[in-house]
């Protein structure tokens, strides 16, 4: 009875469902452990990049000041050697041009070299500006310290007249140079002559003086005495004394001192006025008004010379406002003597060797400017 009790027990345990299985874990491993390895691999040659970086930097650093501090010692050798042998005032400032210099000199050659001379001298005018480019430079040496000259096979530049220096120079405050047109330079300004100030009026050509100069030639000049006289020195047809139109024409207002100008035989010759109008102007009123208002006449008053009259009678000078003292002045004044004040040259300086040479010379608004040109200049040995 026992034995099937057993059996149905077993039975229903073969019944059951297997009990689950939980899976196994899997070994443990270190985390990170890839990573790790693969910034190891990276880092690895990191460091000695970085050195070639830092030495290939360092390098370009050095080997940079080296060219700079070169060129700065070439630059100031060829300042001083130039101020010495063109005899400059002042020390030129030199720029060489191209990158690296090192091997420009290494080759013997230079790119190009501007150099600027701030202050040249020149006749009555010490502030003078030239300006130059250089190109195909042959070096004369092997290293900065040893260089001993320079050819330069071409150069072109400018050279500056400016017309503040001219004014500081030459006008001390009293006259101004200005532009008039192609070529030409006016001057405006005062000079006292005794004890009147009179306004002076020139007008100077600029030229090219031989292959190097610039000159300065004074055509036109004049002395106005206010707004009532004009003296122009010089024994020409236009020099003299002569009235201004607004003069001439209040003149002929004032029947007084026309009169008394017609009265001067020769003051009437060179009007023109025959002598039987005179007398019947001097006569009658209208017959004067009619005589002195015609447009030829106004006209042929400011072309007469009153140097002659002023001096043949002073008292009509008197009536008309002229101070004798000053035209007496005038008169002594010689023409050379008072061009002087105007006049002005510059001359480039010779160089050792080659051709140095200005070119078109022109006015502008800032000065007077001219062109240079030089072939073949042997700079030291």
């Amino acid at each position: 009875m026992r034995t099937p009790h057993i059996q149905t027990h077993q039975a229903r345990q073969s019944d059951a469902p297997p009990p689950e299985r939980v899976p196994s874990a899997p070994a443990a491993r270190p985390p990170g452990h890839r990573r790790r390895s693969r910034r190891r691999n990276r880092a690895t040659g990191l460091p000695t990049l970085v050195k070639l970086l830092a030495w290939a930097l360092t390098l370009a650093c050095l080997l940079t000041l080296a060219d700079r501090w070169a060129l700065l010692y070439a630059e100031r050798q060829a300042s001083e050697r130039l101020k010495d042998q063109l005899r400059l005032t002042a020390a030129p400032e030199v720029r060489i041009g191209g990158f690296p210099f090192l091997t420009q000199l290494a080759a013997r050659r230079l790119d190009s070299v501007e150099v600027t001379v701030p202050d040249v001298p020149a006749s009555r005018v010490t502030l003078t500006k030239v300006t130059a480019a250089a190109h195909g430079i042959s070096i004369h040496g092997d290293a900065p310290t040893a260089v001993h000259g320079a050819l330069v096979r071409r150069m072109h530049g400018q050279v500056l007249l400016s017309f503040a220096d001219m004014n500081r120079e030459l006008g001390a405050s009293e006259v101004n140079f200005t532009a008039r047109g192609p070529g030409r330079v006016q001057a405006r300004g005062a000079l006292r002559v005794a004890g009147h100030d009179v306004r002076v009026h020139a007008d100077a050509r600029v030229r090219r003086a031989g292959q190097r100069g610039i000159a300065a030639s004074v055509e036109g000049m004049r002395l106005d005495i206010g707004d009532l006289a004009t003296y122009r020195p010089g024994t020409g047809p236009a020099e003299g004394l002569h009235l201004t139109p607004a003069s001439a024409r209040r003149l002929t207002r004032e029947a007084g001192k026309i009169k008394a100008m017609l009265a001067v035989p020769e003051i009437a010759r060179r009007l023109g006025v025959p002598g039987s109008a005179v007398r019947a102007a001097l006569r009658d009123e209208d017959r004067l008004h009619r005589l002195t208002g015609a447009p030829r006449f106004l006209r042929d008053l400011t072309r007469v010379n009153l140097v002659d009259a002023a001096l043949a009678h002073p008292r009509l000078m008197e009536r008309l406002g002229l101070d004798l003292s000053l035209l007496t002045a005038l008169t002594k004044l010689s023409r050379p003597h008072i061009t002087d004040r105007f006049s002005f040259s510059f001359q480039l300086p010779k160089p050792p060797s080659g051709d140095l040479r200005l070119r078109r010379v022109t006015v502008g608004e800032d000065g007077i400017h001219a062109d240079v040109r030089g072939t073949g200049l042997l700079l030291g040995r």
